[in-house]
């Protein structure tokens, strides 16, 4: 009988500790949020800029130089997007436009870009400060490096060119 207490017992002291113990998905993400950061990226959750969303989203952003904003657009998946939304590339749609268009070259790079992404990156959004990724997290840091430098250079392209037409942007291409 005192065996059992002591079993009963020492369940009772371990299991907490089995619980706190991250789960795979737990592990993945978390290396691919470090990775992802060394990059220099920000990651953060916060709520997404998606109708009746509440729930934290993972954001990754890409920053724009200091005193290179960049301009106001947002981009939403189809399977988040209202019909009456313009569409723009295969399963995207404007939810806000740029004011000043985008030059061929960079609209180009955007939708090649979009294309690649994997079906949980829901919103592509682009602000004065950063350019930013809203998604589910579904790969590896692996799989998730070969859009680096696609954001990278979008990102370097759109520096600048605010929507604001009292800051001058860049020359086009």
């Amino acid at each position: 009988m005192i065996w059992l207490i002591i079993l009963l017992t020492m369940f009772l002291v371990i299991s907490p500790v089995i619980w706190l113990k991250p789960n795979p998905r737990q592990k993945r993400v978390g290396s691919l949020r470090n990775a992802a950061m060394q990059t220099g990226l920000k990651v953060t959750l916060r709520v997404p800029p998606l109708h009746g969303e509440k729930t934290p989203m993972p954001a990754y952003r890409w920053p724009y130089p200091p005193r290179q904003p960049g301009p106001d657009f947002m981009l939403v998946r189809d399977s988040h997007a209202a019909e009456a939304l313009k569409p723009f590339a295969h399963d995207w749609r404007w939810r806000k436009e740029p004011l000043r268009p985008l030059p061929e070259a960079l609209e180009a790079r955007l939708k090649r870009l979009l294309e690649r992404l994997p079906q949980d990156a829901l919103v592509v959004e682009s602000g004065a400060d950063a350019l930013t990724l809203w998604w589910q997290e579904s790969q590896g840091f692996a799989r998730f490096s070969t859009y680096l430098e696609d954001f990278e250079t979008l990102r370097d392209g759109l520096a600048g060119r605010p929507d604001d037409p009292q800051v001058p942007g860049p020359p086009a291409f």
